[in-house]
């Protein structure tokens, strides 16, 4: 009873807080694990353990499968090279400096126990470079190549991980045999993913269109994903991610309209509810944390978390750059990819937040090795990473949105010329269509019924390319559309409430209001 009271506290806790975010412009973990520690140090409250194998388990895979499903894979497809050298190369990259500077650093820590830190603290989290990145008029690109290192990064730093461990539990480490079941568990996890989207993808086919069974088998396929190919020992992030993205491109051609519009609907609302619920949690720790370290002051465990936090900024950067023009020495990558830019190239640097994987993975440390003998500093590995997720995420979070306005970055509108362009090529293709195929068999004044709406369609495209707005322009047209929508809604109220209509007269027009106001809304850039 008591577990389920701290459920319902947190999901109000959570959504009060996302209403308070929305107000003030602070990416929400933030905010979230500055709550969850001030909810934790309130006298009085039971403590909560965050059983890491819970994390994995219920948090990693429909938070991955979400944002592999919002990825694009041909945006994802073009961005291959820097999002590869970041996912692989600046996770190994951190693993070693931060070992070393741990290592260097902390009195009594050893390298293998220092490996072990190195790779818990080097992968970015996924939902914190989302919601950092949200709203601030970041280019696509940039926003490509994080998110697709946040999808495949946790399976490069959790393999590093399971090898440092296995290195302090036995004694032994092999770096050839480590780097050839990398590449066989990565490989296998991504092999195993695409056929299982593929056998989703022939489930959705085969069986009636039902939009509740479907929407709960994309809430299954995470989960299957996970479990199975962590059960044949091949990367289960990585099989959940081949699946999401695999998925996703299949969409349109397996999913009804009703089945997308509720599958968006309750998967919005599930990851909302698992992101918030994580990061509280996340704060929730500290005071836990605390409790089992006594052996070094708090002041000295600081000046260690401040250090280790530094080697992990401080490394990101160092890799970032160099990553960024090196390989543009090649004429090929040079005429292949778009031209580097120093300020963009920034913004990749700094955004290198930590999140829930980074706690779970050290909290999942085995509390002995060899019988009895207990973990070496597994307590203080477990503070040091509470200390880089809560400075990567207060200060490179906050401090982004600073930075961006400060490099005078803008968001290019290539993306939306293009969106431009194929609804122009649509409607006109579609007024082709309709004359080709019916002008002979229908009526003019039927005819041109049909056609007024692409015709309308068509000429509003063209004024938007030939008179382009100004932003605030464009918020006072939304704004001026959203009261109109407003004022819609109170007349069938008025209409039903006065017995003029019934309600599923007004269910049904309500309906189509919610769909237009959901338009209105991804125009805006609300999600």
């Amino acid at each position: 009873m008591q577990n389920i009271a701290i459920i319902i506290i947190l999901l109000a806790v959570v959504t009060a807080l996302a209403e308070i975010t929305d107000k003030i412009k602070i990416p929400y973990p933030i905010l979230l694990v500055l709550a969850g520690i001030g909810i934790g140090l309130f006298p009085g409250l039971p403590h909560i353990t965050l059983d890491p194998d819970v994390v994995f388990l219920i948090f990693l895979p429909p938070i991955l499968y979400a944002a592999a499903w919002t990825t694009s894979w041909a945006d994802f497809k073009a961005a291959k090279r820097p999002i590869t050298l970041l996912a692989t190369g600046c996770v190994i990259f951190t693993t070693c400096a931060v070992a070393w500077i741990a290592h260097l650093f902390i009195p009594d820590l050893g390298w293998p126990e220092a490996f072990v830190l190195g790779a818990i603290i080097s992968p970015p989290d996924a939902i914190a470079a989302t919601s950092a990145t949200k709203g601030l008029g970041v280019p696509k690109r940039v926003i490509t190549v994080l998110e697709g290192e946040s999808l495949v990064n946790d399976a490069t730093g959790l393999i590093a991980y399971k090898y440092a461990v296995a290195a302090v539990v036995t004694g032994a480490f092999s770096l050839w045999h480590a780097g050839l079941q990398f590449f066989l568990v990565a490989g296998g996890g991504i092999a195993f993913g695409l056929a299982l989207g593929w056998v989703f993808q022939w489930i959705h086919k085969i069986t009636p269109d039902n939009p509740t069974t479907d929407t709960t088998l994309t809430f299954l396929s995470p989960f299957i994903a996970y479990l199975v190919a962590e059960s044949m020992h091949l990367s289960g992030v990585l099989a959940v991610v081949a699946c999401g993205l695999f998925l996703s491109r299949k969409s349109s051609e397996i999913f009804s309209k009703q089945t997308r519009l509720q599958a968006t609907g309750s998967w919005n609302t599930v990851i909302f509810i698992l992101n918030g619920i994580v990061f509280i949690l996340i704060g929730l720790q500290l005071p836990v944390i605390l409790q089992n370290i006594g052996e070094n002051s708090f002041v000295k465990l600081l000046g260690y978390g401040a250090i280790v936090s530094g080697a992990v900024i401080v490394g990101r950067i160092i890799w970032v750059y160099p990553g960024a023009y090196i390989p543009r020495l090649s004429r090929t990558i040079r005429e292949r990819e778009p031209e580097t830019n120093l300020r963009l190239v920034t913004v990749v640097a700094w955004s290198g937040m930590r999140g829930v994987v980074s706690l779970a993975a050290a909290l999942a440390l085995p509390l002995t090795i060899e019988g009895s003998t207990p973990f070496p500093n597994r307590d203080l590995i477990i503070f040091l990473t509470f200390c880089v997720i809560f400075s990567t995420l207060v200060l490179q979070g906050l401090t982004l949105r600073p930075l961006i306005q400060w490099l005078g970055i803008k968001a290019d509108d290539g993306e939306h010329r293009l969106e431009q362009n194929a609804r122009l090529q649509i409607a006109s293709s579609v007024i082709e269509h309709i004359e080709e195929n019916y002008s002979l068999a229908l009526s003019d004044e039927v005819l041109n019924q049909i056609k007024t709406k692409y015709e309308i369609r068509i000429q509003r495209i063209r004024k938007d390319q030939s008179r382009k707005m100004d932003e605030q322009q464009i918020n006072e047209f939304h704004r001026i559309q959203q009261e109109l929508l407003d004022k819609e809604r109170q007349l069938i109220l008025t209409l039903r409430n006065t017995e003029k209509i019934s309600d599923e007269v007004l269910r049904k027009i309500e309906y189509e209001l919610d769909l237009e106001e959901t338009r209105l809304m991804l125009e805006r850039g609300i999600q």
